[in-house]
């Protein structure tokens, strides 16, 4: 029996069962018993790599709490240590430091020694360490940008690649359109909804947005050489006109990223120094629970019991990216039976939802949020959804709409549930017909939830709280995920009397806190007792 074998089973790391499966796979695969193990999940990689330190006298590393040498980094070329895996870690008296996931393969030593004439020192590491590593230090596509520029020996080292005598062709390169994809699935698989790519005079950023906050995205200096390129792949990939450059342009497209199919976004302006992109990333197929969104018990119980109403109006209130549509698609799916006809009007449409005719908003050939409606009282509907409640006109025909006995669930633009009914005064509605129509406003924000795997609890001010120290996992935010915070205010007789009487949204949000509506501020505060999310989470998205 060979060492590692012996010492994996000695240490009850593999039964003998497992053992013998794996070393069957390794014989028919040709694939080192490590990777096996690996990639089976017969074995924890990092235990299994402690084990190879010990028998082969190396040091187990982990990369993650490690301060890498940028000495080291810029010794080796992104794409030698891309190609081997290799992480550059420290360079001292002529002796290069790596880290290698696998104790077998020299291919890396042996090249480094031959061409950069370095000694090589390995330790091993994790193979998703290195490869974050490498994201890290050399940057997203780093390997990919230096293969690019160095197929490219005549260009002068301050010139921008100039794609405008063949912008398609270059845009089909498969290199460039290598670097694109990378650059999405970097984002996708970190969680992002989107991206922005923002033009400067000498540089180049990407920002990545992660659970509502942007992130730089670290990326090799000379990609600005590229971004021309770039920008005509985007382009090319959400069919818009790769040669027009002065004016904004929106489209969108489909990737498959792994087994998961995403709806991109693409929106184009121009700017100072060249065009600014946001990509938004949409997952083409959710499941929407109201379960799911966080809600607590009683919002969830009132939810439900509003839109089991006939007819009416349910407003859901709050600032761009606060959930609103998630929260109507929820609804939506809760609604979405065999014996109801659901007919949505979107701009544009975010999500399909099987069994429910979405139509999407067209404004170049005239098709509004007003005309559309109008048309569509025509199909018969049991349920209407109306992304968003933005005009006068708009907003007359879905108060008809409920009036005729249709429910109508749609969005407004405030700040609470109370601004809700000044709102749509502002707009022109008779308050009567508010009165009358509207069963209830809510809204909502969205708070980041801390992140479980580095949650702690500590005391302030004689109470306990709970905050995220900050992990890989959180990208050391001490936050993974976001969770609703929401308030409902049911168009009770007392707040249809103040609405009829034209009060300020300040004595509609007195009564119905009298009346007993739990505020955001305060449904946030309940979720900062339970440990979900963190003060500082509830005063950054409640402070008016």
């Amino acid at each position: 029996m060979q060492k590692l074998e012996k010492v994996l089973l000695e240490r009850n790391l593999l039964g003998k069962d497992r053992l013998s499966e794996a070393l069957e796979i390794s014989k028919k695969t040709f694939k080192p018993l490590q990777d096996v193990l690996v990639e089976r999940g017969f074995v924890n990689e990092r235990e299994l790599l402690k084990v190879l330190a010990e028998l082969h006298g190396l040091e187990f590393m982990d990369l993650k709490k490690t301060v890498i040498d940028m000495t080291a980094v810029k010794s080796v070329s992104a794409k030698l240590a891309s190609h081997y895996r290799i992480m550059p870690v420290k360079l001292s008296s002529g002796v290069l430091t790596i880290a290698v996931s696998s104790s077998l393969n020299m291919s890396a030593v042996e090249d480094i020694q031959a061409n950069l004439g370095f000694h090589v020192d390995r330790v091993l590491a994790c193979q998703n360490d290195i490869v974050d590593a490498l994201r890290k230090y050399y940057g997203v596509g780093a390997d990919t940008v230096e293969r690019i520029l160095t197929e490219s020996p005549d260009r002068e080292e301050t010139e921008v690649l100039d794609v405008s005598h063949d912008l398609e062709k270059m845009a089909e390169d498969a290199s460039v359109v290598k670097l694109v994809n990378q650059i999405f699935q970097e984002a996708i698989n970190d969680r992002a909804t989107d991206i922005h790519f923002e033009v400067q005079r000498e540089d180049i950023v990407v920002r990545r947005r992660i659970d509502g906050i942007l992130y730089d995205t670290y990326l090799p200096k000379n990609i600005r050489f590229l971004y021309p390129a770039m920008v005509s792949r985007i382009k090319l990939m959400s069919g818009l006109d790769i040669v027009e450059r002065r004016l904004p342009q929106d489209g969108r497209c489909r990737v498959n990223i792994g087994r998961q199919e995403y709806d991109l976004r693409i929106s184009i302006v121009p700017a100072i120094h060249g065009e600014d992109i946001v990509v938004r990333i949409l997952p083409t197929s959710m499941l929407f629970d109201l379960s799911d969104l966080g809600l607590s018990s009683d919002h969830r119980d009132a939810l439900e019991k509003l839109i089991a109403r006939p007819h009416g109006i349910i407003f859901v209130t709050g600032p761009t990216g606060s959930g609103k549509s998630t929260t109507l698609y929820a609804c939506l799916n809760k609604l979405n039976t065999r014996d109801r006809k659901i007919i949505t009007i979107e701009d544009p449409v975010e999500y399909e939802l099987k069994g429910i005719t979405q139509t999407q908003i067209n404004h170049k050939i005239g098709l509004n949020f007003a005309r559309a409606l109008r048309s569509m009282l025509r199909h018969d509907p049991d349920v209407m959804m109306v992304g968003e409640v933005r005009d006068r006109e708009t907003a007359e025909i879905a108060v008809q709409t409920a009036m005729t006995g249709h429910l109508v669930l749609s969005t407004l633009h405030t700040n609470d549930a109370a601004g809700g009914a000044v709102r749509l005064i502002d707009m022109g509605i008779d308050p009567y017909l508010i009165a009358s129509t509207v069963l209830a406003f809510t809204a909502q924000r969205l708070v980041r939830v801390i992140c479980t795997d580095c949650r702690e609890s500590y005391e302030a001010e004689g109470r306990q709280m709970y905050r995220g120290r900050g992990c890989a996992n959180c990208r050391n935010s001490g936050y993974h995920g976001r969770v609703a915070i929401s308030e409902i205010m049911p168009l009770e007789s007392e707040i249809q009397a103040m609405i009829l009487a034209k009060s300020s949204a300040k004595l509609i949000r007195d009564k119905a806190d009298m009346l007993g509506m739990r505020t955001l501020y305060h449904d946030g505060w309940d979720k900062v007792a339970q440990g979900v999310t963190t003060a500082e989470e509830v005063l950054r998205v409640t402070s008016l």
